[in-house]
């Protein structure tokens, strides 16, 4: 069983930056393909990005391409989202995720979900 806690959210201007991280519970977090996604109200979950576990490649939707950049540290079984240039419509509750496989752009190839974290970006 795996645990994932969210932080780093909060309020932010458009333009502004947030860095969300995720700590993981358990001793085979470098095995886990570890992902973000969010939720915005009124809207279905979507995938944000997510960082393979061995050769840590890395993959984006395309509307955040070039504005998030996704990491982690194994020694800490951390993974970040560096957020940029935020804009009104990234806001959303943000969930990180955990596989025991390669993961992908879906939720249901994910096994481990966090209780997610509050991205605001006001205008």
């Amino acid at each position: 069983q795996v645990q994932l806690v969210e932080s780093g959210g909060g309020l932010v201007q458009a333009e502004g930056s947030l860095r969300l991280s995720c700590v993981a519970s358990g001793r085979a977090f470098s095995t886990y393909a570890m992902g973000w996604f969010r939720q915005a109200p009124g809207k279905e979950r979507e995938f944000v990005s997510s960082i393979r576990g061995s050769s840590g490649i890395t993959s984006y939707a395309d509307s955040v391409k070039g504005r998030f950049t996704i990491s982690r540290d194994n020694a800490k079984n951390t993974v970040y989202l560096q957020m940029n240039s935020l804009k009104p419509e990234d806001t959303a509750v943000y969930y990180c995720t955990a596989s025991r496989y390669s993961g992908g752009t879906l939720g249901n190839g994910y096994d481990y979900w966090g209780q997610g974290t509050q991205v605001t970006v006001s205008s």
